[in-house]
């Protein structure tokens, strides 16, 4: 991997991790476009990883909030951190007994585009059900089912971000609370990959090089701070569904080019 696509794809996934536009969607049109290879999912790992720390930076205060309310064994601390440990349970479950089809699904760009159209339909959704959305705390069974969303996510071209404030707010929860929410819950699924993937580490850095993953790195984490910031002001603004003809866009051209061009199914 050059330094040019490292810039390219780091780039890509920090922007596209916290945007509703899937960042993993997004990472196997652009290695199928620019026909880059890699080997094994240790560069995904890398750069996720590098979005987890985006997050941990954006959130350092609630993080220490929540950290100082399990020492002090705060209730209302207590109850968030069990809300997203309840919220994880599904996509613990998911990667552990699917990863191998993940793996496959992760190598059709043509599933992925085609998932794009779906993360649109759920981004539209939040137009008409976040101003009827008031709720600020949520309950076990909101958790869990904001869980499956992000289970059904782990395949690319299902937007994390997009999928679990889509549900979010259609169960009556308040859209920048879910996005909170949403956020804090890619902490234990981001570094819960990043652990199943460990064994990758020594024989597939190499083949990429360590030179290509610390750019990628840096550069997902400076651009996922970035778009963190936006996603949240466009919930204000309620301007969130625009996303939505982004992800019909990519999703249509990508399939109309693979119909002309079989190279890039």
């Amino acid at each position: 991997m050059s330094y040019l696509e490292a810039v390219v794809l780091g780039v890509i996934q920090g922007l596209t991790e916290f945007l509703p536009v899937s960042s993993s969607g997004h990472l196997v049109l652009a290695q199928s476009l620019m026909g880059v290879e890699l080997p094994g999912v240790l560069f995904e790992v890398v750069v996720h990883v590098a979005t987890l720390c985006a997050v941990c930076w954006v959130y350092r205060l609630r993080l220490m909030r929540l950290a100082s309310g399990l020492i002090r064994r705060d209730r209302a601390q207590l109850v968030y951190i069990g809300m997203l440990a309840l919220a994880t349970i599904p996509a613990a479950i998911v990667g552990i007994s699917l990863g191998d089809t993940v793996k496959a699904v992760f190598e059709s760009p043509i599933i992925a585009a085609g998932l794009l159209l779906v993360t649109g339909c759920l981004v539209q959704s939040v137009r008409k059900r976040a101003p009827l959305a008031t709720r600020d705390k949520l309950e076990p069974r909101d958790a869990l089912v904001v869980g499956v969303a992000q289970a059904v996510a782990i395949f690319p071209g299902i937007s994390r971000s997009g999928s679990t404030v889509a549900v979010g707010t259609a169960l009556g929860i308040d859209a920048i609370r879910m996005a909170e929410f949403s956020f804090l819950l890619s902490i234990p699924a981001i570094g819960g990959a990043a652990i199943l993937q460990l064994r990758d580490v020594s024989s597939v850095g190499a083949a990429i090089g360590a030179g290509p993953l610390a750019i990628a790195f840096a550069v997902a984490a400076i651009s996922g701070i970035f778009a963190i910031h936006i996603f949240l002001r466009m919930i204000e603004r309620q301007t969130f569904h625009r996303f939505a003809y982004y992800c019909w866009s990519v999703g249509l051209a990508y399939l109309l080019a693979a119909a002309i061009w079989p190279e890039l199914r």
